[in-house]
């Protein structure tokens, strides 16, 4: 079995999406998490902005990000749900390696945590 580590995803959906169906594809992302053996720590929902540059025309997007516990392994099908879902428009998994990393990311999820509630 291998060592769990810590990861911080973000991803964009595209903005045309209703309040439900922006709810419905966060609920999918986090049970693939769950469903992978990761562990949601905290997630930072950062709503509809503007994008850096256009993306399959889409000039904004709505960001969500979620701190997460799982193995390095479950990081492949996660990315292959991103990959193949058409809602989501851009995803990036950081992790968390060092001591230092670790206590970074302890800090940004309870930050996230916090703004939640």
């Amino acid at each position: 079995m291998s060592k769990v580590k810590h990861y911080e995803t973000m991803f964009i959906l595209k903005p045309t999406l209703t309040e439900e169906e922006t709810a419905a594809q966060i609920d999918l992302v986090k049970s693939n998490i769950e469903k992978n053996g990761g562990e949601i720590v905290a997630c930072d929902d950062m709503g509809t902005r503007p994008l850096a540059y256009e993306i399959q025309k889409n000039k904004r997007g709505y960001y969500f990000v979620a701190y997460f516990k799982a193995a390095p392994s479950a990081i492949l099908e996660l990315e292959r749900n991103y990959r193949i879902n058409e809602n989501i428009i851009r995803f990036i998994f950081i992790k968390y390696e060092s001591k230092k990393e670790v206590v970074a990311w302890t800090k940004m999820s309870e930050e996230a945590a916090k703004k939640a509630n």
